[in-house]
C-alpha cells in the first residue's frame, strides 16, 4: 500500500531540494543526501539534507487531501489520500504544541477547522455515556433503560387494522330513483295498449 505525506520544508532548504532533485550527476552536489529520521513519540524528529539537521514535527492535516499523477498531462490518476504534513523549520524556531495543523495548504483554507468545518455541538457527556449504554445493551439483545414502546406500536397496530377492514368492507350497490311521473305514464301506456288489443 502507498503512503504519501507532505514535506514542507524553509524556503532556503526548498531551493536545495529542488537544485538536487533538477541535477544529472547528484554525486557532485554538496547536498547530495536526504535523511529523516523520528525518535519515540513518532511525532517529533530530525530532517538533514547534507550535513545540516533541522528540526521536524509530524502534523494531522485538518482535512483529507487527494494526490494525482499524469502522464500525459491530459489524463489525472488519483494515486492517494494525504491526511499528514511534515514541517521542517529552523532550528530558532518554536516546536508547534499541537499535533494538528490549524491551516490547510491553500489560503482558502486558512484557518480551516474554526471557519469551514461545522462546530461540535455542546453535548452532555452524562447523557452521551447513558445512549451509549443504551445502545449496547440493544445490541446485546437487551432494551433500553426508561423507553416504553409497547403502547405505540399497539396503537399503530390497532389503525391499521381499522384501515384494513374500512377497505375491506364492500360497498353497496347505488339506488336509482325514478321519478313517479315516469312509472305512471309507463302503466298509462301498458293499459292503453291492452285496450286496444281487446277492441281488435
Amino acid at each position: 500500500m502507498e503512503e504519501q505525506f507532505i514535506l514542507r520544508v524553509p524556503p532556503n532548504v526548498a531551493e536545495r531540494i529542488e537544485r538536487l532533485l533538477n541535477e544529472n550527476n547528484a554525486s557532485s552536489s554538496e547536498d547530495k543526501s536526504l535523511d529523516l529520521s523520528f525518535r519515540e513519540d513518532g511525532r517529533s524528529g530530525t530532517f538533514m539534507i547534507g550535513n545540516e539537521q533541522f528540526p521536524a514535527s509530524l502534523l494531522d492535516l485538518p482535512c483529507v487531501v487527494e494526490s494525482y499523477k499524469t502522464y500525459d498531462d491530459n489524463s489525472l490518476i488519483k494515486t492517494a489520500d494525504i491526511g499528514q504534513m511534515i514541517m521542517v523549520r529552523e532550528s530558532g524556531d518554536a516546536a508547534p504544541d499541537v499535533i494538528e495543523y490549524r491551516h490547510g495548504l491553500t489560503p482558502p483554507m486558512r484557518d480551516a477547522r474554526k471557519r469551514r468545518f461545522r462546530r461540535e455541538p455542546d453535548l452532555n457527556p452524562e447523557l452521551v455515556s447513558r445512549v451509549e449504554k443504551d445502545l449496547l445493551k440493544i445490541m446485546a439483545g437487551g432494551t433500553a433503560d426508561n423507553l416504553d414502546v409497547e403502547t405505540a406500536e399497539q396503537e399503530e397496530g390497532d389503525e391499521n387494522a381499522r384501515g384494513a377492514n374500512k377497505k375491506s368492507a364492500p360497498k353497496p350497490a347505488p339506488k336509482h330513483d325514478i321519478p313517479e311521473n315516469l312509472t305512471n305514464a309507463g302503466e298509462a301506456d301498458r293499459s292503453d295498449s291492452e285496450e286496444s288489443d281487446d277492441s281488435v
